[in-house]
């Protein structure tokens, strides 16, 4: 295929130190600030999330992302407030110290400028981002790329060490503003704003992108893919062929829903399910 930037690395294997990788969510409980957050104490939202960290680590995944999905519903970048940052900074740095593991970070809805903050204070190796380059209409509203203020930003901190997971054809939200360009467009659209990776979603959070779908995203870029939603144990073997990995959150909730805690016993069988590819 055509390489249509000069980022040539595969950031999975500087990262992880492998070239295929299971990946969990911290779907973080509602902070201060946001509409369901009940009063809870700092600690326990904080505990909480490390339990989560824990059975993710323990039952057998290589990494995490950190992300404020109990924030519901969730602002667009310019009106997300500096509380977030300052409890999510706070959740990073704990996970990390406790677990070592590669940490990643999400601040929905696409808001990289607090990820990368975040990500910096808090020792995370990567950042992910929902809309990276083009434009589309989301839940939020109308959602437009955020790379090139990103970017700088990433430049003014000097963390050019911190990576960028985007996803291409996001889930969430309509793409007829950009129905003109297909999804190997968009998905070249990434790489040339300087991504380090690229996500295959679903339509919306625990629905998997079909393996069409990630074929094409696959075939149009040089740069390390992952699938981002809908993930379980009885389709990760057929995805893990054809990616470098999986971000998986919704199947190893009890109950299978995102709002629950981990179930340690779903990481397990998730985690056997995936041996027999992770090696190939």
């Amino acid at each position: 295929m055509q390489q249509i930037s000069g980022n040539s690395g595969n950031a999975i294997e500087e990262i992880f130190g492998r070239n295929k990788v299971l990946i969990g969510m911290i779907h973080c409980p509602a902070f201060p600030g946001s509409p369901r957050y009940r009063g809870a104490e700092m600690d326990t939202i904080y505990d909480a999330c490390m339990r989560d960290a824990e059975a993710c680590i323990e039952g057998g995944l290589h990494g995490l992302v950190i992300e404020n999905h109990g924030d519901v519903p969730f602002s667009k970048p310019e009106d997300i407030g500096p509380e977030t940052t300052g409890f999510m900074s706070v959740v990073t740095d704990r996970i990390r110290r406790a677990t070592g593991i590669p940490l990643g970070i999400n601040v929905l809805a696409n808001a990289p400028i607090p990820a990368f903050a975040i990500a910096m204070a808090g020792g995370a190796s990567f950042i992910r981002v929902n809309q990276w380059a083009n434009a589309y209409v989301a839940n939020e509203g109308f959602m437009e790329g955020r790379a090139a203020e990103a970017m700088r930003y990433r430049s003014q901190l000097r963390a050019e060490h911190i990576k960028v997971f985007a996803d291409s054809h996001v889930k969430h939200g309509s793409h007829a503003i950009v129905a003109d360009r297909s999804i190997v467009e968009l998905t070249k659209d990434l790489a040339f704003f300087d991504a380090d990776g690229v996500i295959a979603t679903g339509q919306r959070t625990g629905n998997t992108a079909t393996i069409e779908e990630i074929e094409e995203i696959g075939g149009a870029t040089h740069l390390p893919l992952l699938v981002g939603s809908g993930v379980d144990k009885n389709n990760i073997v057929e995805i893990l062929k054809r990616t470098n990995g999986v971000i998986v959150a919704s199947s190893l909730k009890h109950g299978g829903v995102w709002w629950n805690s981990v179930d340690i016993e779903r990481v397990r069988a998730f985690r056997m399910a995936a041996e027999p590819a992770l090696e190939a």
